[in-house]
């Protein structure tokens, strides 16, 4: 039995809808229902009548709800406190964000950081924009840096953490140059000239962005989708090799454009959308054991954050 599998069936019990907790556990539907069934076959029993709508939990399901509360709750605690034996490593701030930023963003940004704020000793975790949210709120790092977009917010409470706006970025569609400089496929595409298209995962943050931008164009936009994967640097080095184009933020192919090695693939300020990179940490009077390091580099963040 896995501890996301509480974790869902707590979402489930208080969306009362699959596709909705689908959507805020980031992975797919029939994922979501693959994982309620396993921990039903875990239990031994049906959980969730499924006759019903809006979903709802069978007698034994809302037993079962209130113990997985109690056991999350009781490994929460735990966590936090073997958390305080941790004498060592006191100065180093532990960061989590998704993979991209990890890649692209990050490096980029503490060297800015070093040169302003000074020395910084940092351990950084990268995962899914998902298991990066659960790695701040279960006490797993000091501060979470993630994208955000109005149409596909982060599910953290506010009242218990905050967050700054450290930049902005955009998200647009880019492809290997040519001899000649021009890229080697184009936007929007025609019917019968599809663009091969390297496309992000269903389940990835990027994937439901990069559909809003197809949506929201003003004219049809013609995708052969081609290759698929959840990482942004995954996308890019299968672009550089020239299979297809890809949708991928600035930070991720800045080195790649002064080099003219890729290319924007539409016309300038179409097929884009700009995102914010927000860091976000446990208000102090949450915070169990904050470090000196990371309330100094809060503060320092502060009056330099974007509105």
């Amino acid at each position: 039995m896995e501890t996301r599998w509480l974790e869902d069936f707590v979402s489930l019990a208080e969306t009362r809808s699959f596709s909705r907790s689908a959507q805020l556990r980031h992975v797919t539907q029939p994922a979501f229902s693959r994982r309620i069934q396993a921990l039903e076959a875990w239990t031994g029993i049906d959980l969730v009548d499924r006759s019903s709508y809006p979903t709802r939990l069978t007698p034994a399901g809302e037993t079962f709800h209130a113990q997985a509360l109690e056991i999350l709750e009781a490994l929460q605690a735990t966590r936090n406190m073997m958390r305080s034996h941790q004498a060592p490593g006191q100065d180093m701030i532990e960061f989590a964000a998704p993979h991209t930023l990890a890649f692209t963003f990050f490096p980029h940004w503490l060297m800015d950081l070093r040169q302003s704020f000074g020395a910084v000793k940092t351990r950084l975790t990268a995962l899914n924009v998902h298991d990066a949210v659960l790695r701040l709120t279960e006490g797993g790092c000091d501060l979470l840096i993630a994208y955000h977009h109005a149409s596909q917010p982060l599910q953290i409470n506010p009242d218990r953490y905050e967050m700054l706006k450290l930049t902005s970025e955009t998200l647009a569609p880019y492809a290997k140059a040519g001899p000649d400089g021009q890229p080697l496929f184009r936007l929007p595409g025609r019917p019968g000239e599809r663009v091969p298209f390297l496309g992000y995962a269903a389940s990835a943050y990027m994937a439901r962005l990069v559909e809003l931008i197809v949506k929201q164009a003003g004219e049809p936009v013609h995708l052969d989708t081609i290759y698929e994967t959840d990482m942004a640097e995954g996308l890019k080095a299968m672009a550089l090799e020239g299979h297809g184009l890809a949708f991928l933020p600035g930070s991720s192919v800045r080195k790649e454009l002064k080099a003219r090695r890729m290319v924007a693939a539409a016309v300038s300020g179409s097929l884009q959308l700009t995102m914010d990179v927000r860091i976000y940490r446990e208000r102090p009077g949450f915070s169990r054991h904050p470090k000196a390091g990371a309330l100094a580099l809060w503060e320092f963040l502060l009056p330099r954050s974007g509105p």
